[in-house]
């Protein structure tokens, strides 16, 4: 019987430890003072859903390239998280990165031209589908495997993550794309009534947008890149355009989103999940190397 419980609690434990990493992207971390807690949701304004019959209507928001010229950039940060440090200062070659986040149209031209499957939860259920549906909302519930074949299909690929971070950062350290001066309201996050209940039309919040242009680094949806996720990577990572790791268990989500709470949604702080994850939560964007820019 002794021995039955003690395997009852180690299975309990291990299922435990699973969760912590997608609790994290679900519910965020620790309120700051601009946050109200649960308590206090009775007072938060509702969104209005869309109408999914007015979509169509919109006009799509065309896709761009920001290029983003080679040079050094300070990497990571020594007041965030274990795995944001050390900073340093990397060296990246040109590479352009797309100033939004893959469109809900956009990812629906890859599926109509290839056949593959349809954004959308692996389940029925879905609370908040019902209001994502603009044609230019980042596309959701996009795996890893899914993004990474959207890129491919338009000659791009997914951008690593040191490139991510600095078109997102600029060159100068800073850890929100505006500055180094906290802004509760700065980007589509939950931490106060911005006005979006879930993601907003891309390039929405004027505030996030980053020294090169790029939008929507700090909110909106969180975005997968190309690397594995390494803990300790910052530390051994080469100097030059350093390439993900070789292997893995996660790859790597940066920036925060609609759902994030709490105080670690600096542009440093590093997120991860299995690369079949799909959520409302999770979108991404494609980059290409070289200096290139171009609309269409």
């Amino acid at each position: 019987m002794l021995e039955t419980k003690f395997k009852v609690l180690f299975l309990l434990a291990i299922l435990a430890f699973a969760a912590i990493p997608i609790m994290g992207i679900l519910r965020g971390t620790q309120l700051t003072p601009f946050e109200t807690s649960p308590t206090d949701s009775g007072n938060v304004a509702q969104s209005e859903t869309i109408d999914p019959t007015q979509a169509a209507y919109e006009e799509p928001i065309k896709d761009e390239l920001v290029s983003i010229p080679a040079g050094p950039f300070i990497r990571g940060t020594n007041n965030g998280g274990f795995d944001e440090r050390p900073q340093r200062t990397l060296l990246l070659s040109a590479f352009a990165i797309d100033r939004y986040e893959v469109t809900n149209y956009q990812y629906q031209q890859f599926v109509n031209a290839t056949g593959h499957r349809k954004s959308g939860p692996p389940a029925r259920y879905a609370k908040n589908m019902g209001k994502m549906l603009s044609v230019n909302q980042p596309v959701v519930y996009v795996s890893w495997e899914d993004a990474e074949e959207y890129c491919r299909w338009k000659g791009k690929r997914l951008p690593t993550e040191a490139e991510w971070e600095k078109a997102m950062r600029g060159s100068d350290g800073r850890l929100w794309p505006w500055g180094n001066a906290e802004q509760p309201n700065g980007a589509n996050w939950a931490r106060v009534q911005d006005g979006h209940e879930v993601s907003a039309i891309v390039g929405t919040v004027p505030t996030d947008k980053s020294p090169y242009g790029v939008m929507d680094g700090a909110g909106n949806v969180m975005e997968w890149v190309d690397d594995w996720y390494g803990e300790r990577y910052f530390e051994e990572a080469p100097e030059q355009n350093p390439p993900s790791p070789e292997h893995g268990v996660f790859r790597v989500l940066r920036g925060g989103g609609y759902a994030t709470t709490g105080a670690d949604i600096r542009i440093t702080s590093r997120s991860k999940m299995v690369a079949d994850f799909r959520d409302e939560t999770i979108g991404f964007r494609c980059a290409v190397s070289g200096e290139k820019s171009e609309r269409g």
